[in-house]
């Protein structure tokens, strides 16, 4: 089981090399990570959270909500870094879950976007699998150090978000799950 804690340095993972496509430069040592949180944990927009690990009540990565319209109630989540004991695990769903139903049960929002470099597979097949809709790629969107990056953009509405929401709570239900904690199905089964 998993929560959300706004990030502060005291729940931040301690990862200093961040992953290839975040916007992070790798840093150089713990003073540097450490103003790079305390930053972050300063911010509105973007609004940082730390992914906590329930059992141990450690933080297991963050995930970020960002260019937040609330006049067209529009959000995105992005600047996520899974550690690596939350990585390709169901807590890594989890979280997402949480996320959404925050922003679509609590916050009301119409969309849900999530956008990524599109030369990152990893994240686009997250997409997918979290059930965003593939709407294109935003081609020279960006220079993100010092190179182009084409975006490739992603959507759940608030439409869609009912299915998908029985689709997670299926998914995580503790019956989907053997006693080694592999799912018996995959999340697209329960779409």
């Amino acid at each position: 089981m998993f929560g959300l804690n706004p990030l502060i340095l005291e729940n931040t993972p301690m990862i200093f090399m961040p992953p290839q496509y975040l916007f992070e430069a790798p840093f150089a040592d713990h003073a540097a990570f450490k103003a790079h949180i305390e930053r972050k944990a300063q911010s509105e927009d973007p609004l940082f959270y730390a992914i906590i690990d329930k059992a141990s009540g450690k933080a297991v990565g963050y995930a970020t909500l960002m260019r937040i319209d609330t006049i067209h109630r529009v959000i995105e989540v992005g600047n996520i870094m899974y550690g690596t004991p939350l990585q390709k695990t169901p807590g890594a769903t989890e979280a997402q879950y949480l996320l959404m139903r925050y922003v679509f049960d609590t916050l009301g929002y119409r969309r849900y976007e999530w956008k990524c470099n599109a030369l990152n597979a990893p994240s686009r097949r997250a997409a997918d699998r979290f059930g965003f809709t593939f709407e294109g790629i935003f081609r020279q969107h960006m220079i993100v150090r010092g190179r182009n990056r084409d975006t490739a953009w992603y959507s759940i509405l608030d439409t869609e978000w009912p299915k998908q929401k029985r689709a997670f709570e299926a998914w995580l239900h503790p019956q989907n799950f053997d006693g080694d904690g592999r799912q018996m199905k995959n999340l697209n089964a329960f779409k």
